[in-house]
């Protein structure tokens, strides 16, 4: 095995490191004031709002820190009988769904055969959604099915929820899809 002199001094620092700590914790020294002291500088001067959990349906509890306005840090709520202060993987990223560079802040459309993203407004682009709609459901709209049972269905369009919404949105979401006569429905909180 070829072991670079990086490697070495990583694995040898490491684990050093990991052994003083060990020894430390082996002796009796108390580490908790010392992790209390770094988190409580974490979050200094932080206001702290509890909220929940916007993806699966357990609703863990959260409590957001903001300092002058930003949210500076999201955590678990201790206090939760649902969590205890432990998030999932994706409850721990709630953060990124907040403040994220990357995260598209204005409507772009892609036209067919087009290479490039064009910004449209918001209204435009919920009349375009709003006309595909209609023109799909219009065309393989099933009122009856050939045995002459009742059926107000389309086949033709597929609705998914999303788990960063609250139940409300998806109720309302259900209560829409379904009045178009759309029948396959799911959530991505199930997926």
């Amino acid at each position: 095995m070829d072991v670079s002199r990086r490697h070495f001094l990583r694995f040898s620092l490491g684990t050093g490191g990991g052994m003083a700590l060990a020894g430390l914790a082996g002796s009796g020294v108390n580490l908790g004031p010392l992790v209390a002291q770094a988190q409580d500088l974490r979050i200094k001067n932080a206001k702290v709002t509890p909220s929940i959990c916007p993806y699966c349906s357990v609703g863990c509890a959260t409590l957001i820190h903001t300092v002058d306005g930003q949210i500076v840090n999201i955590e678990g709520d201790p206090r939760s009988p649902h969590n205890e202060g432990t998030l999932c993987p994706k409850g721990a990223a709630i953060f990124q769904l907040h403040v994220n560079p990357n995260r598209p802040t204005q409507v772009l459309h892609r036209a067919p055969g087009a290479t490039e993203w064009e910004v449209w407004d918001l209204e435009r682009a919920m009349n375009r959604v709003a006309e595909l709609v209609k023109k799909t459901r219009d065309e393989t709209f099933i009122e009856k099915l050939p045995n002459g049972k009742l059926a107000n269905m389309t086949p033709a369009i597929f609705a998914l929820g999303g788990a960063t919404l609250e139940i409300e949105f998806n109720h309302i979401h259900q209560k829409l899809m379904r009045g178009l006569g759309v029948v396959a429905i799911e959530n991505q909180a199930r997926i």
